[in-house]
């Protein structure tokens, strides 16, 4: 998680860096609620990622059982 946020500060600040090369100044209420939601995003994402590998990895997605699958 830890590399996953700087990554996260690193693309934030390349996507607000563009912006504003782009459109100029806009309004610091703007860019605070920019950054806010690309960070949110890209850590909820990484968050729910590492979930799903955790889940894979430790044999909990084969302890399911299969309600519709058929039996032979």
């Amino acid at each position: 998680i830890r590399w996953m946020f700087a990554f996260t500060i690193v693309v934030t600040i390349l996507a607000l860096t563009i912006f504003w090369w782009n459109n100029g100044f806009v309004s610091i209420h703007f860019f605070i609620a920019t950054a806010g939601a690309i960070i949110a995003a890209m850590m909820l994402m990484s968050a729910l990622m590492g979930l799903v590998f955790l889940s894979s990895g430790s044999g909990h997605d084969e302890s399911v059982e299969n309600p519709f699958e058929e039996e032979p």
